[in-house]
């Protein structure tokens, strides 16, 4: 089954238009994107939403909503458990300056992302297959981006011990999450602080043409991740920091 979100153009720019994001010709790709996407689903367990309005809001506005947090022109950005590529590959399309890792446990994704990518004529991103608490151990990962982004489901302790490690110092790591984050974010302050991090205010958005509202949690990197961070992922799982 051949998958069209041309009719959701006009939907995407106007959400973009309103979120202040401009890009020639991103709401075209966003669209070449989303089909690629609900194709490849029918195969694959890529996202749950499948509803192409809800793709246009839920995937492609909700991903560029961190526009509007911070400058990431030619910033180095990694997106950690990028899943089907959230929000790594809108932030790609919109911000085409960005150096863009993509980094995902899962080899047949990644396998795809490299090939959406391709298509969508994205060059220079680089798709990972990797665990992220041991990629994070890695020279030239470690402490090295400008800019780490999450919207992996896990708490903001697990997605800190991931995800703070690859920032280097001055830069931001930002968690997407919902606004019922109340109790994580009081929870994560000493954690965060442990790794090197600084809890910034938090930053809430609504997704344009929706009333759905989203919160980004963005963790300024102050001094370097101490060794031994992130642990095992047995030892994660097991014993989130506190």
């Amino acid at each position: 089954m051949a998958f069209d979100l041309t009719p959701q153009i006009p939907r995407i720019a106007a959400g973009l238009d309103a979120l202040g994001v401009h890009a020639e010709g991103g709401a075209e790709t966003l669209a070449k994107y989303g089909a690629l996407l609900l194709e490849q689903n029918q195969v694959m367990n890529l996202t749950a939403i499948t509803d192409p309005d809800q793709v246009a809001d839920l995937h492609f506005l909700d991903s560029a909503a961190l526009l509007g947090y911070t400058d990431f022109s030619t910033k180095t950005v990694i997106d950690v458990g990028t899943g089907a590529g959230f929000p790594g590959v809108p932030l790609r399309i919109l911000a085409p300056s960005i150096s863009l890792t993509l980094l995902d446990s899962l080899g047949k994704r990644v396998h795809w992302l490299d090939s959406v990518c391709q298509e969508l004529g994205l060059e220079g991103v680089h798709c990972l297959h990797a665990r992220a608490e041991e990629q994070a151990l890695q020279p030239g990962f470690r402490d090295s981006f400008d800019i780490a982004v999450s919207r992996a489901v896990a708490s903001l302790e697990v997605l800190t011990e991931l995800c703070l490690p690859y920032v280097k110092v001055g830069g931001l790591f930002l968690a997407m999450k919902s606004v019922d984050a109340k109790e994580e974010l009081e929870r994560a302050g000493r954690c965060v602080s442990k790794l090197g991090g600084q809890l910034l205010p938090a930053w809430d958005y609504t997704i344009p043409g929706t009333d759905v509202t989203h919160r980004v949690i963005p963790i300024r990197k102050v001094s370097p991740t101490p060794k031994g961070f992130p642990r095992r992922w047995a030892k994660i799982q097991k014993s989130p920091l506190i």
